[in-house]
C-alpha cells in the first residue's frame, strides 16, 4: 500500500517546527522514520502534514557526563551504539541497542524517536523506564521534563501533547557497584522480540524490565525474591497477551526463563 496523502514541511528551527504542529492538529513530526513510515504505508496512521525535524540544529548530539548519557532527538541508534563514552557511563545502552533491528535501520533510527513511539515491544522504551530517565520535551509553552514512569499512558501512547517536540532523552549513569544485563528471544535477529528482559541490580534492589509482554512498559521490583521464584514473582504482576506472534503461555514461559537469565548475569559476579 501506498502511503495517504498528506503535507511536508521542513522547518529550519524549532520554533517553525512547533508553530507547524500547533496550525494543524493532525501533524505528525518526522524524524528518523523507522516507526512511522511502515505505519503510514500500512495506513494505521494517517498524518495530513509531516512535520520533518532533520533540518533542526544542535539536536544530533550524544552528551556524556559523569551524571548520564543525553541523547538529542536525531541522534541515530547506530551512533549511541557506538558511543564508547556513553557505553562506559551506562552499559545497558549498549547492551539494548545492539538488539534494535538491523544495522540499515540503526543508521537511520533515532533512539528519542523509538522512546516517544511508545511501543512497548521496542528495547529503549524499557531501557528508560528501568533506568529512570526523562525526557526533555520542547511546546509553546516552554520545555519539561517528563519522567519515564509519567510518559507512557497506552499502547503507541505517550504523554506528549499534539504540539510538542522530545529534543533529548536523559540515561542516568550507572551507580558504582550496580549492574545491568540484557536478553532477548525473537524468531530472527532483528525481529521485533516475543518477550525482551532487562535486569537493573543496585544496591540490594533487583528490578527487571520487560519488551512485548504489557502493553506499555514495564519494570517489576523484584528485591528480596529469591531467583528461583522471581519469574512466579514477576509474572504476578504482568499480563502476557497472545497475538499472530505468540501465545500467551508461550510468552508467559519466555518470562521466565529471561527473568532468571538477566538476573543471574547481573549478579554473576557478586
Amino acid at each position: 500500500m501506498k502511503p495517504a496523502p498528506f503535507d511536508y514541511v521542513r522547518p529550519g528551527s524549532l520554533a517553525d517546527a512547533l508553530a507547524a504542529l500547533s496550525d494543524d492538529p493532525g501533524a505528525k513530526v518526522l524524524a528518523g522514520g523507522q516507526s512511522l513510515v511502515p505505519l503510514l504505508s500500512m495506513r494505521l496512521a494517517a498524518p495530513s502534514t509531516l512535520v520533518d525535524i532533520n533540518g533542526l540544529p544542535g539536536l544530533d548530539g550524544v552528551e556524556v557526563t559523569d551524571d548520564g548519557v543525553r541523547v538529542g532527538a536525531l541522534a541515530r541508534h547506530a551512533d549511541v551504539l557506538a558511543h564508547d563514552e556513553a557505553a562506559r557511563v551506562q552499559p545497558l545502552l549498549r547492551l539494548a541497542l545492539s538488539h534494535v533491528a538491523h544495522p540499515t535501520i540503526r543508521n537511520r533510527g533515532t533512539t528519542v524517536g523509538s522512546i516517544v513511539h511508545a511501543d512497548a515491544a521496542a528495547e529503549m522504551p524499557v531501557v528508560l523506564t528501568l533506568l529512570g530517565g526523562s525526557v526533555e520535551v520542547a511546546g509553546p509553552s516552554g520545555t519539561r521534563t517528563v519522567p519515564a514512569d509519567e510518559l507512557y499512558v497506552g499502547p503507541l501512547e505517550s504523554s506528549l501533547a499534539h504540539d510538542e517536540i522530545a529534543t533529548s532523552a536523559f540515561f542516568p549513569a550507572l551507580a558504582p557497584g550496580a549492574r545491568v544485563a540484557f536478553a532477548e528471544i525473537a524468531r530472527r535477529h532483528g525481529d521485533y522480540a516475543l518477550v525482551g528482559a532487562a535486569a537493573l541490580v543496585e544496591g540490594g534492589t533487583v528490578r527487571v524490565g520487560y519488551v512485548s509482554v504489557n502493553d506499555v512498559p514495564v519494570v517489576v521490583d523484584l528485591t528480596g525474591v529469591p531467583v528461583e521464584q522471581m519469574a512466579d514473582a514477576a509474572l504476578a504482576q504482568l499480563e502476557p497477551a497472545g497475538d499472530i506472534h505468540a501465545t500467551a503461555d508461550y510468552r508467559a514461559q519466555l518470562v521466565r526463563v529471561l527473568t532468571e537469565r538477566v538476573v543471574r548475569e547481573a549478579t554473576a559476579d557478586e
